[in-house]
């Protein structure tokens, strides 16, 4: 028996128990382990019943994706095999939902005869998350047990259920509070004598016809550039338009096409990306951290009030600081008004706006932060100016309190350097807006402390984010990879693309918004007051002048109704506008540029080029530790599409021998901006990866 399978009797029952931490996946070993227990079970006269449970706290959280492409065993069945026996087993079998029971775990339990939950116990098929379907017969025995609706809602949208949602749609037979195991030996005994029950022997009838078109029409918003929720919808069509066993093997084709698809690789890339974030050098679960029980927020803005939100989403109180009672107020009310669209959305009740309303609360005197145990700084990025709040906050805070800045782009070790606890300083580069957004890209300074990183880290979860630790820098890691590509795109625009053209070209590679739209929803002054900081960095590198000349419009963006767009009352998508257009050209013939046509993969090729190069340089300097977290800051911070993995994945997709030559061609046109980095170099002639590429 393989040391991940234990096995049990008592009385007539077999006793199954998956132990194969941390997740108890279905790896090779457990599915080898289960199926040469299963036909134990089957011989053995002795035996009445089958249970099958997991260790811990956990059923099955899925099959163990690393193994996805690997060379299976040849003793080792495929997962799809081992239930279909499972459910051929002329005794009954009984799948006891200890805990979590997600994707292959589910699919393991629905082969099964009976099934009994925890009444903690979660039961999903979030395989869409991962760019492909249920692929061991979930999307033809789920519809089965729930119906047509039920199984679209778990299989495309890829949210689990609680245990009493899953008896009430008869997806288990009962829940169990009490001894667990010792209720499920029970369960197995009541049932063990009434044979078995396979669930691909279901009839299936559909009562509406239109529901599958309707699902496909609804999934549209959420899923462009993807084909797995619509691989799922027609799977799960098919259950009722064909036999089980023909719905078995379309089922069981889609899933190796996705499996085997560019975009699962990379979705599966993002999926371990994710996970290695929290992995910090010198950082365990032993490392002491501060407890984060009360916050302030310094500014009263858009950033400043969708920051306090965030602590009183998550039960923490919170004081928002602004010079005047005006501005506060303001901001308080904004608050307001951001929840009651909640509400009106039906997001949450009334209710719950009044609780977390009452959290947040007001001041303009900085004495009021005294006991508080975390201040984030969130004004206008000037230097100065945040340098002089950081010395009030120095005044009035207790010693062991964290000052953050939520700076995107400026030095927080010169920040530091007014306080007389650089250890307790950091930046929480929240994304705007800060509310919605879940990127937190937490900033290590020369002398933050690793019980600092580790509290940061942990308030980022707190909080409901996707904290990435980065170094300064800057731009830090997002930012300077952003403006770099920004530049260039601008620098494209000058010698004879248009902003809408180079727009069109990013959306449709899989972005929410291309590069000038993004700067009018940031504002064109924002972007030109941090150009005027990097000039002190960059002053000698060539410049974008068609920005200045559209900042002196007066065009600032959305706010204005004008920026690179022009915006109708009340309208967030812009059309193009004939006065830009001229700006252009006129700056084109200032500059002695001649304008030609971009096709769009050069507008397209360019683009990326700059920001992998620059993500490389960022992994050189040490500003990121991995280059899969930079592809996690991307994805969830500027909408790179999670189908193509996060721009250094990409990167090792096109080839780095190919991108670095892009790199060097271009190098001509933008001088410094695309300098090849040399670790792009050294990785393309080793044929290396910036995905992988660790600084460990």
């Amino acid at each position: 028996m393989t040391e991940v399978i234990k096995f049990d009797k008592e009385d007539r029952i077999g006793l199954i128990t998956i132990d194969n931490p941390p997740a108890n996946a279905l790896s090779f070993a457990v599915v080898k382990g289960i199926a040469n227990t299963v036909a134990n079970f089957v011989e053995d006269t002795e035996l009445s019943a089958l249970i099958i449970s997991g260790a811990g706290k956990m059923f099955v959280a899925g099959a163990d994706i690393r193994e996805f492409n690997m060379a299976r065993p040849k003793d080792v069945p495929e997962l799809h095999n081992l239930i279909n026996s499972i459910e051929e087993s002329p005794k009954p079998i009984i799948a006891a939902l200890n805990g979590l029971a997600l994707g292959g775990g589910l699919e393991l339990a629905m082969g099964c005869h009976f099934r009994v939950a925890h009444e903690k116990a979660l039961l999903g098929q979030p395989e869409v998350k991962l760019g492909i379907i249920p692929g061991a017969g979930g999307t033809q025995r789920l519809p089965r047990l729930v119906g047509a609706e039920m199984a679209l809602k778990m299989i495309v949208g890829g949210e689990p259920i609680a245990a009493k949602e899953a008896l009430g749609v008869g997806l288990v037979d009962e829940i169990l509070t009490e001894d667990f195991i010792s209720d499920s030996i029970a369960f197995a005994k009541k049932v063990m004598s009434g044979g078995t029950r396979p669930t691909g022997k279901i009839k299936l009838e559909i009562t509406d016809s239109t529901i599958f078109d309707k699902w496909r029409d609804k999934i549209k918003p959420k899923s462009r550039g993807l084909d797995a929720p619509y691989e799922c919808v027609s799977c799960v069509e098919a259950a009722f338009n064909n036999s089980f066993e023909k719905g078995l093997e379309l089922e069981r084709k889609i899933f190796v096409n996705l499996r085997d698809g560019e975009k699962s690789k990379a979705m599966r890339h993002m999926f371990f990306a994710e996970r290695e974030i929290n992995k910090v050098p010198g950082l365990s679960r032993n490392t002491e951290t501060l407890d984060i029980n009360s916050a302030a927020v310094v500014g009263a803005g858009t950033m400043g009030g969708g920051i306090a939100m965030n602590f009183a989403n998550a039960s923490i109180p919170v004081k928002i600081l602004d010079i005047t009672k005006d501005a506060v107020e303001t901001g308080i009310e904004i608050i307001r008004k951001n929840y009651n669209r909640s509400v009106a959305s039906g997001r949450f009740t009334q209710e719950t706006v009044e609780k977390r309303m009452e959290l947040i609360t007001g001041t303009t005197d900085y004495q009021d932060l005294s006991q508080v145990d975390i201040v984030i700084e969130a004004v206008f990025e000037d230097m100065e100016l945040k340098k002089g709040i950081f010395l009030e906050l120095e005044k009035v805070c207790k010693s062991e309190a964290i000052l953050a800045s939520n700076t995107s782009s400026l030095d927080i070790n010169e920040i530091a350097t007014v306080t007389n606890r650089p250890d307790k300083v950091c930046g929480t580069h929240f994304f705007s807006p800060a509310n919605v957004m879940k990127l937190m890209e937490n900033v290590r300074a020369k002398d933050t402390s690793i019980e600092t990183v580790a509290t940061i880290m942990r308030l980022s979860k707190t909080l409901k984010k996707t904290g990435v630790l980065v170094g300064v820098g800057d731009g830090f890691v997002g930012n300077r990879m952003m403006h770099v590509a920004a530049r260039v795109a601008e620098f494209m625009v000058e010698e004879g693309a248009l902003p809408w053209q180079i727009d069109e070209v990013i959306y449709n590679f899989g972005f929410p918004m291309g590069p000038f739209a993004m700067n009018d929803l940031a504002g064109v002054d924002v972007r030109y007051s941090i150009r005027q900081e990097q000039k002190k960095l960059y002053g000698d590198r060539r410049q974008s002048i068609i920005l200045e000349n559209l900042y002196q419009t007066g065009r600032f963006g959305q706010k204005t109704n004008g920026g690179w767009y022009t915006y109708d009352k009340g309208e967030r998508k812009g059309r193009p506008e004939p006065e830009v257009e001229t700006l252009i050209v006129e700056t084109s013939k200032k500059l002695g540029f001649k304008r030609r046509k971009f096709s769009d993969q050069e507008i397209l090729d360019r683009y990326l080029a700059a920001l992998i190069n620059t993500g490389a340089h960022v992994l050189e300097e040490g500003l990121a530790m991995r280059g899969s977290d930079i592809d996690v800051i991307w994805n969830y911070g500027y909408g790179f599409p999670r189908y193509r993995g996060g721009p250094m994945f990409y990167a090792d997709q096109v080839g780095l021998d190919k991108i670095y030559k892009s790199v060097c061609n271009y190098n001509t046109d933008y001088g410094d901006w695309l300098r090849p980095s040399i670790l792009l170099e050294r990785l393309a002639s080793e044929g290396g990866s910036l995905g992988k590429y660790s600084i460990d």
